[in-house]
């Protein structure tokens, strides 16, 4: 796992990398693995915040080959951000304000970000996306 999502991870849930996969799988409505030449190097999914109202969490944990293979990771997660805003007017959740890649991405994808706001000691920013 990337550096900054081992961070992000720990300071956000004191979980280790691997149980923080586990954990993110068992609380997803759907989620996928990214193979590159057969090694699974990205894992994203998202959980229900609250099905009546149309909201999702959004999550993604990679590894270094997210940033050897930037252009297809881009152009692969616009598609599913689509696929996504079609199940969900809203999708929200918190990146470490020291994971500046993740910004970036999100920003790119169109996220609004909030200002940072502390949890367990370290800065986190609320990053959201509506359908409409």
């Amino acid at each position: 796992m990337r550096q900054a999502d081992r961070d992000e991870v720990s300071a956000a849930s004191g979980r280790s990398p691997a149980d923080a996969l586990i954990f993110s799988l068992r609380k997803s409505s759907h989620a996928w693995t990214a193979l590159i030449d057969g090694v699974p190097e990205v894992m994203f999914g998202v959980g229900d915040i609250n099905v009546l109202a149309g909201v999702g969490a959004p999550w993604l944990l990679g590894t270094d080959a997210v940033d050897r293979h930037y252009v297809a990771f881009l152009r692969r997660s616009v598609g599913f951000r689509d696929q996504l805003l079609r199940r969900y007017s809203t999708l929200r959740n918190f990146v470490d304000v020291r994971n500046r890649a993740s910004i970036r991405w999100l920003r790119w994808l169109g996220f609004t970000l909030s200002d940072p706001i502390e949890y367990r000691g370290h800065e986190f920013r609320l990053f959201e996306l509506r359908s409409d």
